[in-house]
Protein backbone atom coordinates (compact mmCIF):
# COMPACT_ATOMS: atom_id res chain seq x y z
CA UNK A 1 0.00 0.00 0.00
CA UNK A 2 1.31 3.61 -1.03
CA UNK A 3 1.57 6.16 1.97
CA UNK A 4 0.36 9.63 1.97
CA UNK A 5 2.53 11.69 3.89
CA UNK A 6 0.03 14.02 6.33
CA UNK A 7 -0.32 17.74 4.98
CA UNK A 8 2.16 19.01 8.05
CA UNK A 9 0.10 22.43 10.09
CA UNK A 10 0.20 25.63 8.57
CA UNK A 11 1.74 27.72 11.27
CA UNK A 12 4.52 30.78 12.09
CA UNK A 13 6.64 28.09 13.46
CA UNK A 14 9.79 26.23 11.48
CA UNK A 15 11.53 23.10 12.44
CA UNK A 16 13.89 23.43 15.17
CA UNK A 17 16.79 20.74 14.91
CA UNK A 18 17.93 19.15 17.98
CA UNK A 19 21.65 20.63 19.34
CA UNK A 20 24.14 18.28 19.70
CA UNK A 21 23.79 16.04 22.93
CA UNK A 22 25.98 16.97 26.04
CA UNK A 23 28.00 13.61 26.93
CA UNK A 24 29.98 14.83 29.51
CA UNK A 25 29.02 13.50 32.90
CA UNK A 26 29.42 16.76 34.29
CA UNK A 27 27.62 19.96 32.60
CA UNK A 28 29.08 22.94 32.22
CA UNK A 29 27.93 25.73 34.88
CA UNK A 30 26.71 28.13 32.29
CA UNK A 31 23.57 25.26 32.18
CA UNK A 32 22.75 26.07 35.78
CA UNK A 33 19.58 27.49 36.09
CA UNK A 34 18.49 30.47 38.46
CA UNK A 35 15.59 32.33 37.62
CA UNK A 36 16.17 34.23 40.85
CA UNK A 37 19.61 35.47 39.86
CA UNK A 38 18.84 35.60 35.69
CA UNK A 39 16.27 37.95 36.74
CA UNK A 40 18.74 40.77 38.39
CA UNK A 41 20.83 40.84 34.85
CA UNK A 42 20.11 43.62 33.32
CA UNK A 43 19.58 41.89 30.12
CA UNK A 44 17.87 38.46 29.30
CA UNK A 45 21.07 36.12 28.41
CA UNK A 46 20.51 35.50 24.52
CA UNK A 47 19.89 31.86 24.89
CA UNK A 48 16.10 32.69 26.40
CA UNK A 49 15.37 34.89 23.47
CA UNK A 50 12.99 34.00 20.79
CA UNK A 51 12.56 34.97 17.08
CA UNK A 52 10.24 37.39 17.01
CA UNK A 53 7.71 35.42 14.85
CA UNK A 54 7.23 33.22 17.59
CA UNK A 55 6.91 35.58 20.58
CA UNK A 56 3.26 35.97 21.67
CA UNK A 57 1.40 39.50 21.15
CA UNK A 58 0.17 41.64 24.10
CA UNK A 59 -3.10 41.15 23.61
CA UNK A 60 -5.29 37.65 22.52
CA UNK A 61 -8.35 36.57 21.86
CA UNK A 62 -9.45 34.01 24.15
CA UNK A 63 -9.98 30.37 22.44
CA UNK A 64 -13.33 29.52 22.38
CA UNK A 65 -12.93 26.00 23.07
CA UNK A 66 -15.19 23.19 24.19
CA UNK A 67 -15.98 22.33 27.65
CA UNK A 68 -16.76 18.68 27.35
CA UNK A 69 -19.08 17.35 30.54
CA UNK A 70 -18.42 13.67 31.26
CA UNK A 71 -20.49 13.54 33.70
CA UNK A 72 -23.60 12.41 31.74
CA UNK A 73 -21.02 9.69 29.79
CA UNK A 74 -19.60 8.49 33.26
CA UNK A 75 -23.53 7.71 33.97
CA UNK A 76 -24.39 6.17 30.62
CA UNK A 77 -25.82 8.58 29.87
CA UNK A 78 -26.52 8.37 25.65
CA UNK A 79 -27.78 11.17 25.03
CA UNK A 80 -24.84 13.20 26.73
CA UNK A 81 -22.26 10.89 25.79
CA UNK A 82 -23.88 11.23 22.26
CA UNK A 83 -23.28 15.48 22.28
CA UNK A 84 -19.84 14.81 24.35
CA UNK A 85 -18.61 12.71 21.34
CA UNK A 86 -19.90 15.28 18.51
CA UNK A 87 -18.09 18.55 20.82
CA UNK A 88 -14.93 16.09 20.45
CA UNK A 89 -14.94 15.38 17.12
CA UNK A 90 -15.42 18.69 16.22
CA UNK A 91 -12.65 20.47 18.45
CA UNK A 92 -10.18 17.57 17.25
CA UNK A 93 -10.73 18.12 13.42
CA UNK A 94 -10.51 21.83 13.76
CA UNK A 95 -7.53 22.10 16.37
CA UNK A 96 -7.55 18.78 18.29
CA UNK A 97 -7.96 20.84 22.30
CA UNK A 98 -11.10 21.05 24.83
CA UNK A 99 -11.40 21.11 28.17
CA UNK A 100 -13.31 18.10 30.31
CA UNK A 101 -15.41 18.67 33.37
CA UNK A 102 -17.19 16.26 35.79
CA UNK A 103 -14.16 14.14 35.13
CA UNK A 104 -14.11 12.11 38.25
CA UNK A 105 -11.35 13.34 39.63
CA UNK A 106 -12.02 15.12 42.84
CA UNK A 107 -10.21 18.06 43.84
CA UNK A 108 -8.68 17.14 46.62
CA UNK A 109 -6.08 15.15 45.02
CA UNK A 110 -5.48 17.80 42.62
CA UNK A 111 -5.20 20.39 45.25
CA UNK A 112 -2.93 18.17 47.20
CA UNK A 113 -0.38 18.00 43.76
CA UNK A 114 0.33 21.37 43.97
CA UNK A 115 2.42 21.64 47.56
CA UNK A 116 4.32 18.74 46.35
CA UNK A 117 5.51 19.58 43.23
CA UNK A 118 6.24 23.25 45.12
CA UNK A 119 8.89 21.06 47.73
CA UNK A 120 10.53 19.97 44.50
CA UNK A 121 11.07 23.50 42.79
CA UNK A 122 12.07 25.16 45.75
CA UNK A 123 15.23 22.65 46.42
CA UNK A 124 18.47 24.21 46.19
CA UNK A 125 19.83 24.94 42.85
CA UNK A 126 22.37 22.36 43.35
CA UNK A 127 20.25 19.53 44.72
CA UNK A 128 17.91 19.34 41.64
CA UNK A 129 20.71 19.65 39.16
CA UNK A 130 21.98 16.48 41.40
CA UNK A 131 18.60 14.99 40.16
CA UNK A 132 18.42 15.81 36.77
CA UNK A 133 17.59 14.18 33.41
CA UNK A 134 20.03 12.00 32.07
CA UNK A 135 20.46 12.56 28.06
CA UNK A 136 17.81 10.51 25.87
CA UNK A 137 15.88 10.21 29.20
CA UNK A 138 12.57 11.25 29.86
CA UNK A 139 12.67 11.25 33.97
CA UNK A 140 14.47 13.64 36.19
CA UNK A 141 15.22 17.78 36.63
CA UNK A 142 15.68 19.38 33.95
CA UNK A 143 16.56 23.57 33.73
CA UNK A 144 15.07 25.51 30.75
CA UNK A 145 16.61 21.77 29.00
CA UNK A 146 19.48 23.47 28.82
CA UNK A 147 21.47 20.83 28.94
CA UNK A 148 19.73 19.39 25.52
CA UNK A 149 19.96 22.55 23.43
CA UNK A 150 21.71 25.52 23.21
CA UNK A 151 19.22 28.67 21.90
CA UNK A 152 15.41 29.25 22.34
CA UNK A 153 15.73 27.73 25.77
CA UNK A 154 12.77 27.39 27.36
CA UNK A 155 12.10 29.87 30.80
CA UNK A 156 10.83 27.08 32.72
CA UNK A 157 11.41 24.21 34.91
CA UNK A 158 10.35 20.79 34.57
CA UNK A 159 10.23 17.73 37.18
CA UNK A 160 9.87 14.51 35.13
CA UNK A 161 8.43 10.65 35.77
CA UNK A 162 7.59 7.73 34.29
CA UNK A 163 4.10 5.37 35.02
CA UNK A 164 3.49 2.02 34.27
CA UNK A 165 -0.03 2.21 35.36
CA UNK A 166 1.29 -1.03 37.67
CA UNK A 167 -1.19 -0.93 41.17
CA UNK A 168 1.03 -3.72 42.65
CA UNK A 169 4.46 -1.93 42.40
CA UNK A 170 4.04 1.72 43.55
CA UNK A 171 6.90 2.85 40.90
CA UNK A 172 6.08 6.70 41.82
CA UNK A 173 6.79 6.20 44.92
CA UNK A 174 9.91 4.21 44.77
CA UNK A 175 11.48 6.73 42.25
CA UNK A 176 10.86 9.74 44.54
CA UNK A 177 12.45 8.53 47.42
CA UNK A 178 15.51 6.79 45.02
CA UNK A 179 15.78 10.52 43.79
CA UNK A 180 15.02 12.99 46.06
CA UNK A 181 14.82 10.85 49.43
CA UNK A 182 13.20 9.60 52.10
CA UNK A 183 11.29 12.51 53.29
CA UNK A 184 9.44 13.17 50.22
CA UNK A 185 7.73 9.80 50.23
CA UNK A 186 4.03 11.67 50.89
CA UNK A 187 5.09 13.42 47.56
CA UNK A 188 5.68 9.72 46.02
CA UNK A 189 2.14 8.88 47.57
CA UNK A 190 0.20 11.87 46.03
CA UNK A 191 1.84 11.69 42.13
CA UNK A 192 1.46 8.04 42.78
CA UNK A 193 -2.84 8.35 43.17
CA UNK A 194 -2.89 11.24 40.66
CA UNK A 195 -1.31 9.27 38.07
CA UNK A 196 -3.14 6.39 38.68
CA UNK A 197 -6.40 9.15 38.38
CA UNK A 198 -4.67 10.17 35.31
CA UNK A 199 -4.17 7.17 33.58
CA UNK A 200 -8.08 6.27 34.34
CA UNK A 201 -9.05 9.49 33.20
CA UNK A 202 -6.82 8.59 29.99
CA UNK A 203 -8.97 5.84 29.40
CA UNK A 204 -12.12 7.41 29.44
CA UNK A 205 -11.45 9.66 27.04
CA UNK A 206 -10.30 7.52 24.75
CA UNK A 207 -12.95 5.28 24.63
CA UNK A 208 -15.11 9.09 24.03
CA UNK A 209 -12.24 9.16 21.31
CA UNK A 210 -13.70 5.93 19.34
CA UNK A 211 -16.85 6.85 19.76
CA UNK A 212 -16.54 10.46 18.07
CA UNK A 213 -14.45 8.42 15.64
CA UNK A 214 -17.02 5.91 14.24
CA UNK A 215 -14.65 3.19 15.48
CA UNK A 216 -15.29 0.31 17.74
CA UNK A 217 -15.89 2.18 21.30
CA UNK A 218 -13.33 -0.06 23.27
CA UNK A 219 -10.44 0.13 20.41
CA UNK A 220 -8.33 3.27 22.23
CA UNK A 221 -9.00 1.67 25.39
CA UNK A 222 -7.75 -1.79 25.10
CA UNK A 223 -4.78 -0.04 23.12
CA UNK A 224 -3.64 2.08 25.99
CA UNK A 225 -4.67 -0.58 29.00
CA UNK A 226 -0.99 -1.52 29.34
CA UNK A 227 0.83 2.03 28.29
CA UNK A 228 3.73 3.86 29.89
CA UNK A 229 2.80 7.44 30.41
CA UNK A 230 4.98 10.36 31.44
CA UNK A 231 4.07 13.07 34.43
CA UNK A 232 5.54 15.99 33.96
CA UNK A 233 5.69 18.98 36.58
CA UNK A 234 6.45 22.43 35.03
CA UNK A 235 7.80 26.01 37.03
CA UNK A 236 7.26 29.14 34.75
CA UNK A 237 8.95 31.65 37.11
CA UNK A 238 8.47 35.44 36.23
CA UNK A 239 10.75 36.89 34.10
CA UNK A 240 10.70 40.74 33.62
CA UNK A 241 11.64 40.43 29.80
CA UNK A 242 8.56 38.19 29.17
CA UNK A 243 8.34 39.77 25.76
CA UNK A 244 11.40 38.52 24.79
CA UNK A 245 11.32 34.73 25.85
CA UNK A 246 8.47 31.75 26.42
CA UNK A 247 7.92 29.23 28.70
CA UNK A 248 7.48 26.58 25.73
CA UNK A 249 8.18 27.34 22.17
CA UNK A 250 4.98 26.26 19.40
CA UNK A 251 5.30 22.43 19.15
CA UNK A 252 2.84 19.58 18.60
CA UNK A 253 3.58 16.71 21.92
CA UNK A 254 4.70 13.74 19.86
CA UNK A 255 3.09 11.64 22.71
CA UNK A 256 -1.00 10.31 22.17
CA UNK A 257 -2.84 12.39 24.74
CA UNK A 258 -1.78 15.65 27.12
CA UNK A 259 -4.04 15.56 30.09
CA UNK A 260 -3.09 19.10 32.06
CA UNK A 261 -4.29 21.38 35.52
CA UNK A 262 -2.84 24.59 34.89
CA UNK A 263 -3.10 27.09 38.08
CA UNK A 264 -5.38 29.89 37.55
CA UNK A 265 -2.42 32.13 36.43
CA UNK A 266 -2.63 31.59 32.74
CA UNK A 267 -0.56 31.14 30.14
CA UNK A 268 -1.49 28.55 27.58
CA UNK A 269 -1.95 29.44 23.99
CA UNK A 270 -3.17 27.11 21.25
CA UNK A 271 -2.76 27.63 17.47
CA UNK A 272 -6.64 27.45 15.99
CA UNK A 273 -8.19 28.80 12.91
CA UNK A 274 -4.18 30.25 11.35
CA UNK A 275 -3.65 32.34 14.59
CA UNK A 276 -2.78 32.35 18.22
CA UNK A 277 -5.19 32.16 20.90
CA UNK A 278 -5.57 32.39 24.64
CA UNK A 279 -7.35 29.70 26.92
CA UNK A 280 -8.57 30.99 30.18
CA UNK A 281 -7.99 28.32 32.80
CA UNK A 282 -11.11 26.56 34.03
CA UNK A 283 -10.44 25.79 38.24
CA UNK A 284 -12.22 22.30 37.79
CA UNK A 285 -11.06 21.32 34.25
CA UNK A 286 -8.41 19.54 33.18
CA UNK A 287 -6.99 20.59 29.12
CA UNK A 288 -6.64 17.72 26.96
CA UNK A 289 -5.28 18.06 23.49
CA UNK A 290 -4.01 15.41 20.88
CA UNK A 291 -0.63 14.46 20.67
CA UNK A 292 1.41 13.23 17.29
CA UNK A 293 0.68 9.56 18.01
CA UNK A 294 -3.20 9.72 17.95
CA UNK A 295 -2.96 11.82 14.90
CA UNK A 296 -1.30 8.52 13.42
CA UNK A 297 -3.51 6.42 15.41
CA UNK A 298 -6.48 8.53 13.96
CA UNK A 299 -5.00 8.06 10.51
CA UNK A 300 -4.64 12.13 9.97
CA UNK A 301 -8.07 12.81 10.83
CA UNK A 302 -7.63 14.42 13.97
CA UNK A 303 -5.00 17.43 14.25
CA UNK A 304 -2.31 17.33 16.61
CA UNK A 305 -2.77 20.13 18.73
CA UNK A 306 -0.25 23.44 18.54
CA UNK A 307 0.59 25.01 21.10
CA UNK A 308 2.43 27.08 23.30
CA UNK A 309 3.54 28.73 26.71
CA UNK A 310 3.86 32.26 27.75
CA UNK A 311 5.79 33.58 31.15
CA UNK A 312 4.68 36.13 32.82
CA UNK A 313 6.57 39.39 34.47
CA UNK A 314 5.52 38.91 38.02
CA UNK A 315 3.87 35.88 38.75
CA UNK A 316 5.25 32.30 38.71
CA UNK A 317 2.66 29.73 36.67
CA UNK A 318 2.78 26.00 37.32
CA UNK A 319 1.18 23.10 35.27
CA UNK A 320 1.02 19.21 36.19
CA UNK A 321 0.83 17.15 32.86
CA UNK A 322 -0.05 13.95 32.15
CA UNK A 323 1.28 12.52 28.83
CA UNK A 324 -0.65 9.24 27.99
CA UNK A 325 1.91 6.53 25.81
CA UNK A 326 1.50 3.34 24.56
CA UNK A 327 3.58 0.44 25.45
CA UNK A 328 6.79 0.96 23.76
CA UNK A 329 7.22 -1.94 21.46
CA UNK A 330 3.19 -1.83 20.44
CA UNK A 331 2.60 -0.86 16.76
CA UNK A 332 0.92 2.03 16.24
CA UNK A 333 -1.76 2.19 13.32
CA UNK A 334 -5.20 3.11 12.88
CA UNK A 335 -8.32 0.84 13.00
CA UNK A 336 -8.61 -1.02 9.74
CA UNK A 337 -12.37 -0.28 9.67
CA UNK A 338 -11.60 3.81 9.57
CA UNK A 339 -8.23 2.90 7.34
CA UNK A 340 -11.08 1.21 4.58
CA UNK A 341 -13.23 3.62 5.19
CA UNK A 342 -11.09 6.54 4.17
CA UNK A 343 -9.61 4.52 1.56
CA UNK A 344 -5.81 5.31 2.04
CA UNK A 345 -2.94 4.97 5.22
CA UNK A 346 -2.00 8.60 5.73
CA UNK A 347 1.32 7.15 8.05
CA UNK A 348 3.31 4.15 7.74
CA UNK A 349 3.21 1.39 11.15
CA UNK A 350 5.87 2.66 13.74
CA UNK A 351 6.07 2.09 17.52
CA UNK A 352 6.41 4.35 20.03
CA UNK A 353 9.47 3.58 21.25
CA UNK A 354 10.90 4.51 17.74
CA UNK A 355 9.36 8.36 18.42
CA UNK A 356 10.57 8.50 22.17
CA UNK A 357 14.07 8.08 20.55
CA UNK A 358 13.93 10.16 17.55
CA UNK A 359 12.57 13.08 19.59
CA UNK A 360 14.99 12.44 22.60
CA UNK A 361 18.01 11.84 20.79
CA UNK A 362 17.61 13.63 17.40
CA UNK A 363 15.06 16.62 16.97
CA UNK A 364 13.64 19.01 18.73
CA UNK A 365 9.68 18.94 19.05
CA UNK A 366 7.93 21.36 16.95
CA UNK A 367 4.87 21.64 14.52
CA UNK A 368 6.85 19.14 11.74
CA UNK A 369 7.91 16.77 14.13
CA UNK A 370 5.96 13.83 13.11
CA UNK A 371 6.59 14.81 9.07
CA UNK A 372 10.29 14.62 10.30
CA UNK A 373 9.75 11.42 12.25
CA UNK A 374 8.84 9.73 9.27
CA UNK A 375 11.30 10.98 6.81
CA UNK A 376 14.26 9.63 9.25
CA UNK A 377 11.85 6.23 9.82
CA UNK A 378 11.81 5.36 6.24
CA UNK A 379 14.93 6.68 5.66
CA UNK A 380 16.03 3.89 7.99
CA UNK A 381 14.22 1.14 6.32
CA UNK A 382 12.43 0.21 9.77
CA UNK A 383 8.80 0.52 8.65
CA UNK A 384 6.94 -2.17 7.30
CA UNK A 385 4.17 -2.02 4.56
CA UNK A 386 0.25 -2.86 5.58
CA UNK A 387 -3.11 -3.20 4.20
CA UNK A 388 -6.71 -2.66 5.07
CA UNK A 389 -7.02 -6.48 5.45
CA UNK A 390 -4.06 -6.48 7.93
CA UNK A 391 -6.24 -7.46 10.92
CA UNK A 392 -2.90 -8.35 13.62
CA UNK A 393 -3.74 -7.80 17.12
CA UNK A 394 -2.02 -4.52 18.16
Amino acid sequence: MTFLMADSISSPSSTLLLCPQNTSPSPPQSFLFDSSLLQKQQNLPKEFMWPNKDLASAQLEELNEPIVDLGGFLHGDDAATTRAAELVRMACLNHGFFQVTNHGVGPELIEAAYPEVDRIFELPVSRKHGMRRKPGGVSGYSSAHADRYSSKLPWKETFSFGFSGNKDKPAVVEYFKSVLGEDFEHSGWVYQKYCEAMKELSLVIMELLAISLGVGRMHYRQFFEDGSSIMRCNLYPPCKNEGLTLGTGPHCDPTSLTILHQDQVGGLQVFADNRWQAVRPCQNAFVVNIGDTFMALSNGSYKSCLHRAVVHRERERRSLVYFACPREDKVVRPPPDLVCREGVRQYPDFTWSDLLHFTQSHYRADVATLESFFQWFLSSGKNKKSSCDDRRSN
